[in-house]
C-alpha cells in the first residue's frame, strides 16, 4: 500500500565550479600546463595577454535571450555568484612573482624505445626453429611479464595453445621449447620461472673456469635457501671454503640482475618528463622567501574580440540565429572570465599555504637540516591560513619546490610528533634520522636486532617501542638485521 509523507533533510552539493577549482588546485605544474593548454583550445573567448595591454572589466549586456517560444534562455552559470570572498580579478599576474625567476625547462623528452617482447620475437624468428616450435616460443614470449619472468604454469600455457591457437601440444614440449630456444635468448636470465632459475641461467653464461664463478653457481644451484637467508657459516662449512672465496662468489652474485626486463620499454615510446618546481623558496639574508613558479602560469584576459562581436549581436533581436550566437558567445565570454577568476583562487590558495609551511618549518629551509624540521601535519597548516584540511592536502600532493638544499617534494615536510625524555616533541622524521644514522654505524658481521635498536635510541632519548621501530625500518626500507648481515 503506498502512502505520502513528508521529510525533511539537509545536504550540501558542490557548484560544478567548486568542483573545477579544487581540481585546478590539486594540479601540479605539468598538469596545470596542459589543463590551461586544453581549456584556451576549447574558449576561443579565453586567450593570452600580453605584458603591455590593460585589461578592461568585461560587462555583459543587459539584455535577455529570447526564443521563438517567449522562453528565457540563461547562461550555464552566473559568474558574479561564484563563491569567493574577494574582488575577482581578470588577470593572474601577481606581485608575489620574481623577475629573476629560474627558466625552467618544461618540454616532454621523446625517446624511442624496444619493447622486450618485440626484442625477444626477432630473436627468436632469426633462430633455426621449426614452424610449431616457433608458435609456442612466440606465446610463451607474450607470457613473460614485464621483468622477463614467465609466471605462469606450464599446464595453463598448454590449455591455452588447443583453445586459442589450436596447437595440441604436451607440458615436456612447451618446457623443452622454453629451456632450448626462450632461456637461451638475450638478455641472460629472461624466460625464467622463479629468482634462483632466473640468477642460475645468468651465471651458467659466464665462464665456468673461473673460481668464484663456479662457486657462485654452486651455491645457486644447491645452497640458495642459506643464501637469501645469508647462513654464510653453513655455506663455508658445505663447501669448506675460505671466507675470501665465498666473497668472491657473492661478488659475483651481486653483478647479476633479479629483474632481466627491466631495461626495456613496456611501450615503444616513453615519455621522461623532468619534475618542474611549483614553488619556488630562497633564503636570502636569513629570510625565507616563497615564490609560485610564474613560468608556467600565462597572463590570461577575455577576448576583447569577442567582446565587440556580443555588442554587434546584442543589438539585433529580429534574427533567432543572432540570437543564439549571441547566447554561445556570452557563454564562453562568462567562462572564460569565471576561468581566469579560478586560477587566480587557485595561485592564492598555493601561496598562502607554502607561505604558512615555510613560516611554520622555517628553521629547516634556513640549515636544510632534516633535524631542524617541526612535527607539522595537515592541520597545523589549516589552522594558520583558514583553509579545510582536504584544500591543505590537494595543495601539497604532487607539488614539488625548489630550495637552496634541492628539489623538495612538499609532502616530505610533514610528519607526526613523539616526546622524549626531555619532554619536547620531536618529529618522527628526526627519529627516522637517527635510526638510519645508528644502523649505519652498525656491526655488519653482527647486524642490530630490532630489540638492540630499541636500547640505542632510548639511549639517545627516544623512548620507543619495538614495533614502532619496526615500523620505521620498514619504512626507510631497512631489512631486519639478519638480512644485513656481511662478510
Amino acid at each position: 500500500m503506498l502512502k505520502q509523507h513528508l521529510q525533511l533533510k539537509l545536504g550540501q552539493k558542490l557548484a560544478p565550479q567548486q568542483i573545477q577549482l579544487m581540481k585546478l588546485i590539486q594540479l601540479h605544474t605539468l598538469e596545470f600546463e596542459e589543463e590551461l593548454e586544453r581549456e584556451l583550445e576549447e574558449n576561443p573567448a579565453l586567450e593570452i595577454a600580453k605584458e603591455d595591454n590593460t585589461e578592461e572589466e568585461y560587462a555583459a549586456p543587459d539584455e535577455t535571450y529570447e526564443s521563438e517560444g517567449n522562453e528565457s534562455i540563461e547562461t550555464d552559470f552566473d559568474v558574479d555568484q561564484y563563491l569567493y570572498d574577494d574582488e575577482p580579478s581578470y588577470k593572474t599576474a601577481s606581485s608575489n612573482y620574481s623577475a629573476d625567476d629560474e627558466d625552467f625547462d618544461n618540454e616532454s623528452l621523446l625517446t624511442e624505445g624496444q619493447s622486450l617482447y618485440n626484442y625477444l620475437n626477432e630473436q627468436v624468428h632469426l633462430s633455426n626453429i621449426g614452424e610449431e616450435d616457433l608458435k609456442i616460443a612466440e606465446y610463451i614470449i607474450g607470457n613473460l611479464d614485464t621483468d622477463g619472468y614467465l609466471r605462469r604454469e606450464i599446464k595453463a600455457i598448454v590449455d591455452d595453445l588447443a583453445f586459442s591457437q589450436g596447437i595440441y601440444t604436451t607440458t615436456e614440449k612447451v618446457e623443452d621449447v622454453l629451456e632450448n630456444y626462450v632461456q637461451k635468448l638475450d638478455p641472460a636470465g629472461v624466460g625464467a620461472r622463479s629468482l634462483q632459475e632466473c640468477l642460475l641461467l645468468q651465471i651458467e653464461k659466464k665462464v665456468s673456469s673461473d673460481k668464484a664463478v663456479s662457486l657462485a653457481g654452486n651455491i645457486l644451484r644447491n645452497q640458495f635457501d642459506a643464501l637469501t637467508n645469508k647462513h654464510y657459516n653453513k655455506i663455508i662449512q658445505k663447501y669448506d671454503i675460505e671466507e675470501e672465496d665465498l666473497k668472491a662468489a657473492l661478488e659475483e652474485i651481486s653483478k647479476l640482475s633479479p629483474k632481466v626486463g627491466g631495461n626495456f620499454d613496456t611501450q615503444t615510446i616513453t615519455i621522461n618528463q623532468e619534475i618542474i618546481p611549483d614553488f619556488v623558496i630562497q633564503v636570502k639574508d636569513g629570510q625565507v622567501i616563497p615564490m609560485l613558479n610564474s613560468k608556467n602560469a600565462p597572463t590570461l584576459r577575455v577576448s576583447e574580440e569577442y567582446k565587440d562581436i556580443l555588442s554587434t549581436y546584442s543589438h539585433d533581436k529580429k534574427s533567432s540565429e543572432h540570437k543564439q550566437a549571441a547566447l554561445f558567445i556570452k557563454q564562453k565570454l562568462d567562462a572564460a572570465k569565471w576561468y581566469i577568476d579560478a586560477i587566480n583562487q587557485r595561485q592564492n590558495t598555493l601561496l598562502q599555504t607554502i607561505n604558512a609551511i615555510v613560516k611554520f618549518q622555517k628553521a629547516y629551509f634556513i640549515t636544510g637540516d632534516e633535524k631542524s624540521l617541526r612535527p607539522m601535519i595537515l592541520k597545523d597548516i589549516a589552522d594558520i591560513t583558514g583553509f579545510d584540511i582536504s584544500t591543505i592536502s590537494r595543495v601539497v600532493k604532487s607539488k614539488y619546490a625548489d630550495t637552496p638544499n634541492g628539489i623538495l617534494y612538499l609532502k616530505d615536510l610533514f610528519s607526526d610528533s613523539l616526546t622524549n625524555d626531555d619532554g619536547e616533541e620531536v618529529s618522527t622524521k628526526e627519529i627516522k634520522h637517527h635510526l638510519q644514522e645508528v644502523i649505519s654505524k652498525e656491526n655488519k658481521r653482527k647486524p642490530l636486532t630490532d630489540d638492540a635498536l630499541v636500547v640505542m635510541l632510548k639511549e639517545q632519548g627516544y623512548n620507543i617501542a619495538r614495533r614502532t621501530i619496526a615500523k620505521y625500518r620498514e619504512q626507510l626500507n631497512i631489512p631486519v638485521a639478519r638480512l644485513r648481515k656481511e662478510l
